[in-house]
Parts: structure tokens; C-alpha cells; sequence
């Protein structure tokens, strides 16, 4: 069987120099990673704009307003979701909150602010490692939203 395909957005919030994690929580109804820590996103909707789909889903999963950045790193993973092979392809962009004042959804239990050097000493998602990783993930920490491709709500 073929595995259903899907894209997504992902959100590396920058707020005060930290990257914010977010805890799947056992609510979470399409989740296949409960108790690790992923950032912002999600599934992008047939026929809405990847920019839009990212500023509903930073909203949605932590009430912050943010402006959305430059990608920086792209990745695939293949879960199994409710007995479903998936294949997604998530394009991660830097983003930039004017708060720290988180406000969970019930698809996620905790939060943190983490200095991206420090990734290692959490329990992340597998796909989030590589970005973490990445060369580019440093560079935009402390940076300012570049007005080309910011989007407002």
C-alpha cells in the first residue's frame, strides 16, 4: 500500500534568542509521538497558502501572533498514524513571536523556551533532530523577521 502524502510547515519560534517546544500531548488525535517535544506545525490544507497554513497553526497551537521568516532546512518522515502510512514533507521556516506568553491546545501538555544549543537535552521528535542540526538553524536566532517574506493573519 502506498503511503498517503502530505506537506507540512513547521515553526521555529525565536523569542529573546530561545527556540519554543511544545509536548504532544495523549489528546492529540492524529499524534504518533506522545510525551516528546516538536515545534509548531502542521499539515498544510488543499488549496491554502503554506504561509497561512503556519501563522493558523502557531495561533491554533499556542495563541502567539508571529511573523513568519526564511526556510531553512527541509525534511521527510513516514509515521503511522491510526494504523495509516504516511509520508510528509515539511519545509521548517524561522519565525518571530512579540511574546513569550504561551497558551496550549489540548494537542500539547508543556512547553519550553530553549537555547537551540541545548536541543540535545530533550526528548525530540526524530525529524526535528536534523534541523536542530543544521548549519542555517543558528544563524537566524537573534536575527530580525525579514520583511520579504514576512505575512500577517
Amino acid at each position: 500500500m502506498e503511503p498517503k502524502l502530505f506537506t507540512a510547515t513547521k515553526a521555529f519560534i525565536v523569542y529573546d534568542h530561545k527556540v519554543l517546544i511544545l509536548r504532544e500531548s495523549s489528546q492529540y488525535k492524529d499524534g504518533a509521538n506522545i510525551g516528546k517535544y516538536d515545534v509548531v506545525g502542521g499539515r498544510v490544507k488543499p488549496g491554502q497558502r503554506f504561509d497561512k497554513s503556519l501563522l493558523r497553526e502557531i495561533k491554533e497551537e499556542t495563541g502567539l501572533e508571529a511573523k513568519i521568516g526564511r526556510p531553512f532546512f527541509v525534511n521527510e518522515w513516514r509515521p503511522i498514524v491510526k494504523g495509516e502510512q504516511w509520508q510528509i514533507v515539511g519545509t521548517f521556516f524561522e519565525c518571530f513571536a512579540d511574546s513569550d506568553q504561551v497558551v496550549l491546545s489540548e494537542d500539547h501538555e508543556d512547553f519550553q523556551w530553549i537555547n537551540p544549543a541545548d536541543y540535545k537535552k530533550y526528548d525530540l521528535i526524530e525529524n526535528l533532530i536534523p534541523a536542530f542540526e543544521s548549519s542555517s538553524t543558528n544563524s537566524f536566532i537573534g536575527a530580525m523577521p525579514c520583511p520579504g517574506v514576512t505575512c500577517s493573519s
